[in-house]
C-alpha cells in the first residue's frame, strides 16, 4: 500500500505547479505584447529564434480540428488526475515531476480558454529543420514527464522491495 504525500513535499510541488503557471502566462504576454509588436522573428542565437505561433491541437498540432475546449477539457482530466496521484506520493522526484506536468498543462489551457489557441514562441531549429515551435509550459510538460521516467526506470523499481510479502492462504 502506497504511504500519503508528506503535506510538505505535497504543498512544494503544488507551489512548483502555480510557479510554472505564473512564469507561462508571464512570458508569453512579455513575447507577445511587448517583444513581438509587430510580429517577426527574432534571431536569438544560432539554432533559435523567437516567434510568434498558434497551435489550436496538441503536440504537432495534432487533432487542431478538435476545438480548444475539447483539448482543455482533456488536459483538465489530466490534471486533476496527476492532483490526485500527486496527494499519495511520498517522494520527491515523481511529486516534482506530476508538479511540472500540472503546471504546464494549466499553463496552455488558460491560453485555449483565452485565445482558442496556444501560444508558442520558442523555434529551436537545425540546418533547414524546425521543431515545432514550444513554449515553457510545454519545456515544464516535457521535463516532467522525463522525471517521471526516470523515476519509474529506475528510482521507483527499489520501492517495496523490503516491505513484507502477504502470505498464502
Amino acid at each position: 500500500m502506497m504511504r500519503p504525500a508528506a503535506p510538505a513535499l505535497f504543498r512544494k510541488a503544488v507551489i512548483l505547479a502555480g510557479l510554472i503557471i505564473v512564469a507561462d502566462q508571464f512570458t508569453k504576454w512579455l513575447i507577445m505584447v511587448e517583444v513581438m509588436q509587430p510580429p517577426r522573428v527574432i534571431p536569438v542565437m544560432p539554432s533559435l529564434n523567437i516567434v510568434m505561433a498558434w497551435n489550436t491541437g496538441v503536440s504537432f498540432s495534432m487533432l487542431s480540428e478538435s476545438g480548444p475546449m475539447l483539448l482543455a477539457g482533456l488536459a483538465i482530466l489530466v490534471s486533476l488526475g496527476l492532483f490526485i496521484w500527486l496527494m499519495r506520493l511520498p517522494d520527491p522526484l515523481p511529486a516534482y515531476g506530476i508538479g511540472l506536468v500540472i503546471g504546464g498543462a494549466i499553463g496552455n489551457v488558460i491560453d485555449r480558454f483565452r485565445f482558442g489557441a496556444v501560444f508558442d514562441f520558442i523555434d529551436f531549429y537545425v540546418g533547414n529543420w524546425h521543431w515545432p515551435a514550444f513554449n515553457l509550459a510545454d519545456s515544464a510538460i516535457t521535463i516532467g514527464v522525463l522525471l517521471l521516467l526516470f523515476d519509474g526506470l529506475f528510482q521507483g523499481r527499489d520501492r517495496g522491495k523490503n516491505s513484507p510479502r502477504p502470505e498464502a492462504e
